[in-house]
């Protein structure tokens, strides 16, 4: 498990924006920073309204997200944007 401590403010504002967004797998998740689906769910839990979470844990399950690779197109094998420049490290760099 990542401790919240080791974590900067900007890995996990990060982490928590890559949680909202549908389409990107936990897996992702697991690739840039070694959190687990577990981890990213304390994480949440601990970092959002109680409101919010629930809302997002109840979108997580639905089948509208795609958060789980199982319930992904198996011709998508990519975790980013085609046109997103390369990940390096933890840090996605930037536009030039």
């Amino acid at each position: 498990m990542v401790n919240k401590k080791q974590l900067t403010e900007i890995e996990l504002d990060r982490i928590i924006e890559m949680a909202w967004e549908d389409r990107t797998p936990f897996e992702a998740i697991l690739f840039q920073f070694g959190c687990t689906e577990k981890d990213v769910i304390k994480l949440m839990r601990g970092n959002l309204k109680e409101s919010s979470f629930k809302r997002w844990r109840k979108r997580v399950n639905s089948g509208v997200s795609k958060k789980h690779l199982k319930k992904r197109n198996p011709e998508i094998s990519r975790f980013k944007c085609s046109r997103q420049n390369a990940i390096s490290g933890n840090r996605i760099s930037k536009r030039t």
